[in-house]
């Protein structure tokens, strides 16, 4: 498939980053009210928009994504024609019901998958028909995965399951082993290094998880239902983690079917039949 211009030479069309209205999308509506437009990922009005916008990295770009399956004779539509655009340093949370599309979403946008149709960039690079091999190297250095079952290695310690993701390097960096041990610490888990997953609650298993996503410096975090399958209490502190990561500039997608998990993401993408229903700032 040819790339398309659209994903890799931004057009001042494009800077408009859906710009949606807090309480109402349409330019009826604004007309009639007077409301002032604003940004689903900044608070900045028309005027000053382009501006910021133009010193931020577009981290993904989609174009009519679509992903087709098969269920006895017939054709499915798992994601129909979605465009979508997040930027460095956007913390977004997927949500939608069962079968909206949100999972089929995260695979591709994660090189896990490839689409049928449409383009899918990623810093540029135009990633949706990439081979596997190109692929699991897009994924190895620019993505980082946390999933809701941890996929922890048992009969690794918290360590070395941190410092998995170098295994499949043509060549760790220098450190490799003192950075992982740093970013445990940082995660309150600098005396748990040798134990085995199954020697952690499910807290620390996720925190483990998440120093393993983030040991090669990824420049997107995904998460598939993070806090999936732990408590209350402990799901605020992975989401509390979550907060503070993006507040130091870590770009975060996450799928949840959770409203208070989603709250505490800047913009809220909700997804419906395969496509974007609605796509909205968080206010609080």
């Amino acid at each position: 498939m040819a790339q398309n211009d659209r994903l890799t030479s931004p057009t001042d069309d494009d800077f408009d980053c859906q710009r949606r209205l807090a309480n109402d999308s349409t330019k009826e509506t604004v007309a009639a009210s007077g409301t002032t437009p604003v940004c689903i990922c900044c608070p900045l009005a028309d005027e000053q928009h382009e501006a910021r916008h133009a010193t931020r990295t577009i981290m993904i770009e989609t174009h009519k994504l679509t992903r087709r399956f098969k269920v006895g004779d017939t054709e499915v539509r798992a994601l129909d024609a979605v465009d979508l655009r997040i930027e460095s340093g956007e913390f977004v949370a997927v949500m939608g019901p069962s079968g909206s599309g949100k999972s089929t979403l995260m695979n591709i946008l994660g090189c896990l998958d490839t689409p049928d149709d449409g383009e899918y960039a990623l810093l540029g690079q135009a990633v949706g028909q990439m081979q596997d091999a190109d692929l699991s190297r897009i994924r190895n250095q620019h993505i980082g995965f946390v999933f809701q079952s941890f996929h922890l290695l048992p009969r690794m310690t918290a360590l070395d399951n941190v410092l998995l993701p170098f295994r499949f390097s043509p060549a760790p960096p220098a450190g490799a082993t003192e950075n992982a041990v740093a970013l445990l610490g940082d995660l309150g888990l600098s005396d748990r290094l040798d134990h085995r997953p199954n020697q952690l609650s499910g807290g620390q298993r996720q925190r483990v998880a998440i120093a393993r996503a983030l040991v090669n410096t990824p420049p997107l975090l995904l998460a598939d239902e993070p806090t999936g399958n732990l408590d209350s209490k402990t799901s605020v502190e992975i989401m509390q983690l979550f907060t503070r990561l993006n507040q130091n500039g870590q770009t975060i997608m996450m799928v949840t079917h959770e409203e208070e998990i989603a709250a505490y993401a800047k913009r809220v993408v909700r997804m419906r039949d395969g496509r974007i229903e609605k796509d909205e700032r968080n206010t609080h």
